[in-house]
């Protein structure tokens, strides 16, 4: 593809992540919402749940980084979809442990339609079929380890691994096996660092959702360099 589109895409991008970013902040800093919970409840006050400016800076860069790995495609809107939610579900969890319906079941739902979306504009139903069936096993085998083992992980958290299992087995079985390793990975750093660190000990419940999102994340935009050499 040829002209401006390329470049504005990105940038575009940013700019959206940056306010997305704000409304996050804003959000997050109000949790557990008002029941129902209106966008003047959730985001009304000055108070943020992060350092003024980081969420901001911070969502900007996963959106320039999803629009740089996937261009001004079908799916671009589906993995921002992801990004925002994923940052979202991520802040609330390493605030209170917590990984609510209200944000999970609205993100599974957006990305089902736009990846329905995308499969209808580009012809691409087997991708779909297979993002479904991937989401359905993510969410079967993180709840299998929840009932084997509960300490450490919820029922928010096998519902989380329903959405990445949906947005990774859209590109394929491979990069569903390596996103979830990835989050175990990340999860498990995390945890010697802080113990290492003295932040915590090894019975300390640390929030999981986190280090899954960041290693589905990290997964689908590496995919493009490893996936070859699978």
């Amino acid at each position: 593809m040829t002209g401006p589109a390329p470049v504005l895409v990105p940038v575009l991008a940013a700019l959206t992540g940056a306010g997305v970013g704000h409304l996050v902040d804003r959000a997050a800093a109000r949790f557990p919402w008002p029941r129902p919970a209106t966008v003047g409840a959730v985001l009304g006050g000055r108070g943020g749940a992060a350092p003024r400016g980081l969420l901001e800076a911070a969502t900007a860069a996963l959106f320039l980084l999803a629009a740089l790995r996937f261009g001004p495609t079908a799916e671009l809107p589906a993995w921002l979809w992801f990004v925002a939610a994923g940052v979202l579900l991520s802040v609330i969890d390493l605030r209170e442990q917590l990984l609510p319906n209200r944000v999970l079941l609205p993100a599974v739902a957006g990305a089902l339609v736009l990846l329905t979306v995308a499969a209808a504009a580009g012809d691409r139903w087997d991708d779909l079929l297979r993002a479904v069936l991937a989401g359905a096993a993510g969410y079967g085998v993180l709840l299998a380890l929840v009932l084997v083992s509960p300490s450490g992980m919820g029922m928010g958290d096998v519902k989380l691994a329903g959405l990445l299992g949906l947005l990774l087995g859209w590109l394929g079985w491979a990069v569903v096996l390596v996103g979830f390793l990835l989050g175990f990975l990340f999860q498990a750093v995390l945890g010697l660092a802080l113990m290492a660190a003295g932040r915590a000990g090894r019975r300390t419940e640390l929030p999981t959702g986190p280090a899954l999102a960041a290693g589905a994340l990290a997964a689908a935009v590496l995919a493009g360099t490893w996936q070859g050499l699978l």
